[in-house]
């Protein structure tokens, strides 16, 4: 008689009762050295379509917002600007001190390295060149986004969160108000401005960072220094930095201000979706960035 089950992995006991298979298999299931492909490719469609529903769901929401800003403007709109003028002042004016010292700090740093080893090779005239390309026109706009989504953006991804746990936007529904237009426009325009205001303060003090560690190692003069700076300093250094600045703001407000409304109905969902938004953001940045880098040399 013929048994086709009887090789493993399954599990099989005897049973004379069944004439007719008489040896009867009791489990099935494979054991887990045979299951991890088949488990590696489950966890990847499971993610994968995760991901896919909430790339979607994020287009979706960029289309309201985009429909809210072309729409008609109801009344209440002198609120939004409130709110808009208060996440200014969070956003940017209360970081100017930090992005001061952060900035200090990255253009003295940079000079030190740039004399350390720029001396050897005879090419010290190039200090100029290396804040230009460095600083301004990466590590700028870079850092100072990096400040923002760690400090501002994972406020308002908080925020929102807690609003939607304690129903405050059905409160706001059912009042009228469009919580699109009052609480996301605020944010959007908020950042985008204070990221470009931050960008341009930062390279300030970092050149002025350059300077001072120049001063006291090549008693240089701050005509000399700002004159090397100027030689290599292009309009199209400037509009990048800006530009980054720019992109860079519209990107943490979106992905921040999406994270909260993510938030469904425990408490316990808002620290992960600020961690999210905090990878997303940095993820979505450093992509934006090296487009816009790619398409400048090209």
């Amino acid at each position: 008689m013929n048994y086709p089950y009887l090789n493993p992995p399954y599990r099989y006991q005897f049973n004379p009762r069944n004439v007719r298979y008489p040896i009867e298999i009791i489990d099935r299931e494979i054991p887990s050295r045979y299951n991890e492909p088949m488990r590696f490719f489950e966890a990847f469609g499971a993610w994968f379509l995760g991901f896919v529903e909430t790339f979607l769901d994020f287009c979706a929401y960029n289309l309201l917002i985009v429909r809210t800003i072309f729409g008609s403007r109801p009344e209440g709109h002198r609120s939004s600007l409130r709110v808009l003028f208060k996440q200014v002042l969070f956003t940017g004016y209360d970081a100017l001190p930090v992005v001061a010292f952060i900035a200090l700090a990255i253009g003295a740093i940079s000079i030190i390295q740039s004399l350390t080893y720029l001396p050897i090779f005879g090419a010290e005239r190039f200090i100029g060149n290396i804040l230009v390309t460095v600083i301004i026109r990466e590590l700028g706009p870079l850092i100072t986004a990096f400040f923002v989504v760690g400090r501002s953006g994972t406020a308002v991804t908080t925020e929102i969160g807690n609003m939607v746990v304690h129903h405050e936007i059905e409160a706001l529904e059912s009042m009228g108000v469009d919580p699109v237009r009052y609480i996301v426009l605020p944010r959007l325009f908020g950042f985008t401005a204070s990221l470009v205001s931050l960008n341009i303060y930062f390279d300030i003090f970092a050149i002025l960072g350059g300077f001072l560690v120049s001063k006291f190692i090549i008693v240089t003069s701050l005509a000399t220094f700002l004159t090397r700076i100027m030689d290599v300093l292009l309009l199209s250094d400037v509009l990048i930095s800006l530009l980054k600045g720019f992109i860079f703001g519209i990107i943490i407000a979106l992905i921040c201000t999406f994270r909260g409304f993510s938030v469904k109905t425990s408490s316990t969902e808002v620290p992960q979706q600020t961690t999210k938004a905090v990878l997303n953001a940095i993820s979505a940045m450093f992509l934006a960035d090296g487009i816009v880098t790619l398409i400048y040399y090209l």
